[in-house]
Order: structure tokens, then sequence, then C-alpha cells
């Protein structure tokens, strides 16, 4: 395969059946299969359950009203689109390189490199935003207010690292309990509320119901447009659903493991997010949320729950912690992919004898840490600033899944490859659609004056950015296990 030209099919690994005489691709030799199903399913939900839902849905129920659970519903159902194409690929052939492996075989390594970057600044940054959230999370409590936040976010990235480095064994056991303790947060909110709506519990000085819903303004107290624009903002909160597609190679079984993972992630993303935004618009007026609490925090300190804050914060700074956890452990197995075709630094490539990457799992460390000096410099605006680059590079990354799904389809058209059995439904109509959404939420970020513009006039330099990086690096770069182009010389690292 040539650097500009589209990769060469492999064996055809569409048939729906796991062939124990299918030698490994190159990019998954030396990772241990030690990922269970119970780890697979709980970090595809666990990724989708972040402080966008336990911190951000109560300044968002402030400012859209209750048909915020509306918006919710439809960011979802287009993150659903982009995970079951991603299912869809992973069925066909099993990689922990993900859809940075899918755009080398379907687009050329051009796209696997724009893919693979996009989706190493996403995590990236979004690691920054990550340990700054855990600071600022720690020090709601008393005993960490005089900690500098700069040191707190130091100690979140160094304790993660260290259990990250360790083996995908901990990582997997680490991530299910921290998608365990969100999932179970969440759960006993929910019971509570509706035992709450069953017995008509006063909440805040009022009976919760359809009342609460409809005596203040009703679903829409501001007009439809602050729905819509509230879902730049609700989208993101969606952000690592794709995480299944990375674990999905070093599982024993993805054919098995993998739709029911996603099966089981379609109706929880419906209940979690927007049934419990729906739930939280009947329990109390949209108009009592704000930004600065947890939603969540605010229907229990209104009913007397104690500690309900304590409670809260430390769902949210686990949900930060998970994040960062998934984003070292992806980022290592998308630079490894990449190492491998020479697309992205030799010593990415590097695996420990327990089977981790670690030497891409540093590389991203490195640019937290870099963000532990923005914590140091501008405490105040280190979560804005790097939030912002993580969702233009979240758009990016989304859109790749689904120009992949695209052109696996026209190969499979073309009879050069088999669809799996568990299909995204109505493609290629579906995936059209979610790239038409994708590029509304562009719109809209253009449409906020603040942040948001500034987020889309960084498009061009981020594009600028790889177009330069290409050229750095298109002469050494070839198809791993394939032989380097002529002239050329390069290690790969087992």
């Amino acid at each position: 395969m040539t650097a500009d030209g589209p990769a060469t099919a492999p064996a055809p690994h569409g048939t729906g059946r796991d062939r124990a005489d299918r030698p490994p691709h190159p990019e998954d030799t030396g990772y241990r299969k030690t990922l269970k199903p119970r780890h697979l399913t709980m970090m595809a939900l666990g990724s989708t359950l972040g402080t966008g839902l336990f911190l951000g849905a109560g300044g968002r129920l402030a400012s859209a009203g209750p048909a915020l659970f509306l918006a919710y519903a439809l960011a979802g159902g287009f993150a659903w689109c982009v995970v079951r194409a991603l299912a869809e690929l992973i069925l066909h052939r099993p990689t922990s390189g993900s859809f940075v492996s899918y755009a080398r075989e379907f687009l050329g390594e051009k796209g696997a490199y724009t893919a693979g970057w996009l989706y190493f600044l996403n995590w990236s940054t979004g690691g920054v935003a990550d340990i700054t959230a855990a600071a600022l999370y720690s020090r709601y409590w008393s005993r960490f207010t005089t900690v500098p936040q700069w040191v707190l976010a130091l100690l979140a990235l160094a304790v993660v690292l260290a259990l990250n480095l360790f083996s995908v064994r901990v990582f997997g056991e680490l991530e299910f309990w921290f998608a365990f303790v969100k999932v179970a947060a969440l759960t006993a909110f929910m019971a509570l509320g509706l035992v709450l709506l069953a017995t008509r519990h006063p909440v805040g000085g009022q009976p919760p119901g359809l009342g609460v819903l409809t005596g203040h303004g009703g679903l829409f107290p501001h007009g439809p447009l602050p729905v819509v624009l509230v879902l730049q903002g609700v989208v993101f909160a969606y952000a690592g659903i794709e995480l299944v597609g990375v674990t999905a190679g070093e599982t024993a079984a993805p054919r098995a493991v993998v739709p029911r993972a996603v099966t089981a992630l379609t109706w929880r993303i419906a209940l979690f997010y927007a049934g419990s935004v729906l739930l939280l618009a009947l329990l109390l007026p949209w108009d009592r949320y704000d930004g600065a609490q947890s939603p969540f925090v605010t229907v229990l300190t209104r009913i007397g729950v104690p500690m309900a804050g304590d409670a809260m914060n430390l769902v949210v700074l686990t949900a930060a912690l998970s994040s960062l956890n998934s984003g070292l452990y992806s980022t290592g197995r998308i630079l490894r992919s990449m190492a491998l075709a020479g697309s992205a630094p030799r010593f990415t490539a590097t695996m420990s004898r327990h089977g981790v990457p670690y030497g891409g799992i540093l590389l991203t460390s490195g640019v937290c840490a870099a963000g532990v000096g923005l914590n140091y410099l501008v405490p105040e605006r280190a979560f804005e600033i790097v939030l912002n680059l993580s969702a233009l590079t979240a758009l990016g990354m989304w859109s790749a899944i689904v120009i992949c799904h695209l052109a696996f389809l026209r190969r499979a058209g073309d009879g050069r490859v088999t669809r799996p059995s568990f299909r995204l439904p109505l493609a290629p109509v579906t995936d059209y659609a979610t790239l038409a959404f994708l590029l509304g939420i562009a719109v809209l970020m253009w449409q906020d004056p603040g942040t948001g513009r500034a987020t889309v006039l960084a498009a061009p330099v981020l594009a600028a950015a790889l177009t330069a990086g290409w050229f750095a690096v298109r002469r050494r770069v070839t198809a791993p296990g394939a032989a380097p182009p002529p002239g050329r010389q390069r290690r790969d690292t087992p």
C-alpha cells in the first residue's frame, strides 16, 4: 500500500465468526486478551456518563427549559448511530487500532493519520480538562482548599497513570468500578425520584409531576431556539462512546461481546440521559436549577438528604478520573497503531511485558502534564481552554468513523467485503444524517459569539498543523507489517 492510496483489504473478516487460524494483525500483536464481557459492557456505558450529565445538565435546564430532555434524546440518537457504525466495523475486523485501523483500510494512510491525531488531540486535551476538573472537585472538601490546584491536578494524573501502566487487567477493573459508581449513583437517584413522583412528596415546597413540567412556561418557556442552541453542549456529553471500539481488541471474543455491549448501551442512553433529565424536570421547576451546582444535588438538598453535596461530588470526581483513565488507555493503543505505520513517533509503539503500549500512554500523559502547567499559570481558565479544543476534535473524530463506515458500505456493495448481521439500520441514510447533524453542531458553535466561535476559528489552524505534520511523515508511512517505501528503513518495535 502506498502512503496516498487506499489500503488493500485484508482477508475477509465479515463472516461473523472468530477464526482461530487467522494470523493476528501486526498492530494487535503483544496485547493480552484479558478484558472480560463485564468490563466491556460497563465501560461502554460508563464512558458516556460524565460531567456533561452530572454537572452540566443543571445549567442547560436553566437556559433551555424542560424540553432539554428532547435535546439529549436527539443527540443520543446520533451518538448511537456513530457507535453502531463503529460496531459494524469491529465485527468486520476486531482490532485495538479501532477506527484508525479502519481509516487505513478504507481511506488510506492519510485518513488514518488524520483520524488518529484527531483522536489523540481529543483525549489528550480532554485529559487536561479531566485533571483540572478532578482538582476543582477535590477542593470542594475543606481539607483540600489550601492545596494548590496544580498540585491536585498532578496528583490525579500520577495516580491514574501508574495504574494504567501496570496491566490492561488493572485498567479494566479500575474502569469497571469507576463506571459502577456512576451507574449506581444515577440508578439510586432515579429510583428515589420515581418514589417522589409516585408519592407526590413535595420537593422544594411543591409536589412533583406534570404540573411542574407545564406550569412554568411549558416545555419551551423561552421558545424552541434555546433547545436547539444547547445541542452543541449536549452532544459532547456523549464523548467517549467510541471507546468500545478500542477495547474490542483486548477481549477474547469480540464478535460475541460487542453486539451485547452496544445493545445494552442503546436503551441505557435513553434511560440514563433523556430519562434522568426528564425526571429532573418533573421534580423541580426548570428555573430552580443553575450551572453552579449539579442538578442532582439541587434535588437532594431540597428534600433534605444529608451530605448530598459530598456524595454527588464524589461521583463527579469519579467521572473525571474515569475519563482520564479511558483517555490514557485508548490513546496508547491508537498511537501504537499509528507508530507501526510510521505516522506517529516510533517510541509510541513500545510495549511492556504486561502487554501495555506504554510509549503512547506516556506521550498523552506528557500533554496532560503540560495541562498541569496551565493549571499553575491560569487556573481560572484552564478548563475552558482545553474543553473547547476537545469539542472541536470530537466532531472530526465522529465524522471520521461515519466516513469509514460509508467506505465500508461501498466495498460491501462491490462484493469485496461482507457486512456482518449486526448492522447500522437504514445505512447509508443514517450515515449521511449523522454527518449532517455533526455539521449542524459546528454551525451552532459558530452562532455562539464567545467560546463557540473561537473554537470553530481554531479549525483552520488545526487543519494547517495536521497538513504540515503529514508532509513531515509521509515518506516513512506504510502499512503495519508491510515493507517500508523504497530507500527507507523503518523499525517496528514489537
